[in-house]
């Protein structure tokens, strides 16, 4: 069997796509799996062994250079290797007009279905019109757990049930950046795109003082020049913070994935940590806790909610939980 998943952005959106393929591998273990994604994301996808292979995307850049020749041969090159192979399946679990047109070149087996959602979930981006090229729609509750989402939609299309907490399968990197502690590390990602998802920045220093009892150092990363100046000013008030130098995708994936504990906002690499089942206090102080919180492991626990961000006593509790000083 040859499946297509066509799961391009973001970063939490692709990660939350990931356990489809375990699930579906479970079930059918012959199945070639193949994933189109943004380019940005492409060695994050390359971190599930079982997708067989990776096809780049890139609208964002390729909108902005339409006149360059470069730019049309990527294009061409693009549409020529999503029709290379002829798909069984093909499934559509984001939803938009952009991906339903990807689903709507590539091309399926003489039996082939094209698979997506009949319905968006509560606060989502879908796109009605995405339907149109879709063999079958499968619908799903408003009130569906991000990962659960394509899990289901998968799991209707071909006829088994989803009955085991969420596998997502990520290989470990086995890389030691130069600015890696010898010792364990905590991590905190402070950093968002929305103002309101953010955590204070008084909460982040109680957080740090009530974490100086391990001896760890914090990891403070940044993405901006504005959350470089965030983390520079956190850290003036954390004796045992340091502030990372700008970080590629993979060092902040090795960042989340070797850390002794994570304490990060609703954010892209928060999820990774929960991913890899790194010891993870998820923080929801602007977006709904049920759409993506982490609840495959008890490594991961999940504060706050929307417009309730937790405290730091909270916190507190979560971590010494986590890290086994609670008496």
């Amino acid at each position: 069997m040859k499946i297509l998943l066509i799961r391009v952005s973001s970063l939490g959106d692709v990660l939350h796509n990931m356990p489809m393929v375990d699930d579906i591998k479970a079930h059918y273990p012959d199945a070639q799996i193949d994933w189109v994604v943004e380019e940005a994301y492409v060695n994050l996808v390359k971190l599930q062994p079982k997708v067989n292979k990776v096809i780049a995307y890139a609208q964002r850049r390729w909108r902005k250079n339409l006149g360059n020749k470069e730019t049309r041969a990527e294009i061409k090159h693009f549409y020529r290797t999503l029709r290379e192979e002829a798909y069984d399946f093909v499934f559509d679990t984001q939803g938009l007009l952009k991906t339903g047109i990807i689903m709507g070149m590539a091309r399926k087996s003489s039996n082939g279905k094209k698979v997506g959602l009949a319905n968006g979930t509560e606060g989502s981006g879908y796109e009605g019109i995405s339907r149109i090229f879709h063999d079958v729609s499968i619908p799903v509750d408003r009130r569906t757990h991000a990962v659960l989402r394509g899990r289901l939609v998968a799991a209707a299309a071909l006829n088994y049930k989803v009955d085991t907490p969420a596998s997502f399968g990520l290989q470990k990197l086995d890389l030691h950046p130069a600015w890696m502690p010898a010792t364990p590390y905590i991590v905190f990602f402070h950093g968002t795109a929305g103002e309101s998802k953010k955590w204070s920045r008084h909460n982040w220093i109680g957080t740090a003082r009530d974490l100086q009892v391990t001896g760890w150092p914090i990891l403070l990363p940044w993405g901006s020049e504005t959350e470089k100046r965030e983390a520079e000013a956190m850290a003036e008030h954390m004796s045992n913070a340091v502030v990372l130098p700008k970080l590629s995708m993979q060092e902040a994936t090795v960042l989340a994935q070797k850390a002794a504990l994570v304490i990060g906002v609703d954010t892209g690499l928060v999820h990774i940590a929960a991913a890899y089942e790194t010891p993870t206090v998820e923080l929801y102080c602007d977006s709904p806790k049920w759409k993506t919180e982490g609840n495959w492991s008890d490594k991961i626990i999940n504060l706050g909610d929307q417009g309730k961000p937790p405290s730091v006593a909270e916190v507190e509790i979560a971590f010494e939980k986590l890290l086994g000083k609670r008496k």
